[in-house]
């Protein structure tokens, strides 16, 4: 099974507050990028690793990249305004192989461990795409518009917190992105949910994730990492 982790770091981090991106930010000696980063390079069950960045941070992501000496990044690739734009980037990159396995992972989840990408890989043989994600522990509600009112209480049981990284065959996202780009009101946070609007008959299969793969939104979520990163992991 031929693999490629997609590292996607393009985003501004305008919600953390701080004033540096998010994925460039000092985390235990590294940037949160490199530790993203790091984890795919040493797994055995990932070929190639390619990053997608904004296109004025590319030059500042190669440099990474070479001082990290990581023989598995093939690529540094541009991304665009929004999420799905980066996605595509990548999925347009490997066009020509339509078998190819592709995990679609936040740099902004510096502690995703070997075990999730060794599970989602496991289920790529089963699915054509996955979803890392952990069981709510809270009750979801639904509100109106304004968030003002309360309109309905969710099943707990039934309701799972998404998490990355997303697995998928070549094909199978390709087709979603380009069914998807016909519908004049596409809009995506993530690319799985780009799946099972767009490709109904494909099961999303999940996998079990846990609450160590943190993702860095809020400026507090760094002290959180950072206190993670001292424990031991899985």
């Amino acid at each position: 099974m031929e693999t490629v982790a997609v590292i996607l770091a393009a985003g501004s981090g305008s919600r953390t507050g701080l004033s540096t991106p998010k994925q460039f930010l000092p985390l235990g000696g590294k940037t949160v990028l490199e530790h993203s980063v790091q984890t795919f390079c040493n797994h055995p069950g990932i070929g190639q690793v390619v990053i997608v960045t904004a296109p004025e941070f590319i030059g500042r992501v190669q440099d990474i990249v070479q001082t990290g000496r990581w023989t598995k990044v093939t690529a540094v690739l541009p991304g665009g305004k929004e999420r799905f734009d980066s996605s595509l980037s990548a999925v347009n990159h490997f066009r020509d192989n339509p078998e190819l396995v592709m995990l679609f992972h936040d740099a902004a989840r510096p502690l995703v461990s070997e075990q999730i990408i060794t599970d989602t890989l496991i289920a790529m043989e089963r699915y054509d795409a996955v979803d890392v994600a952990i069981p709510t522990v809270d009750t979801i509600v639904q509100c109106d518009a304004d968030g003002t009112v309360m309109e309905s209480i969710q099943e707990r049981r039934l309701l799972w917190r998404m998490q990355t990284p997303q697995g998928f065959r070549q094909k199978t996202i390709q087709e979603a992105y380009r069914i998807a780009l016909q519908d004049p009101g596409f809009t995506a946070t993530d690319d799985c949910g780009t799946v099972l609007r767009y490709l109904p008959g494909v099961k999303v299969g999940i996998v079990r994730g846990n609450e160590r793969n943190v993702k860095l939104t809020w400026a507090d979520d760094l002290s959180l990492l950072e206190f993670l990163l001292s424990k031991p992991g899985e």
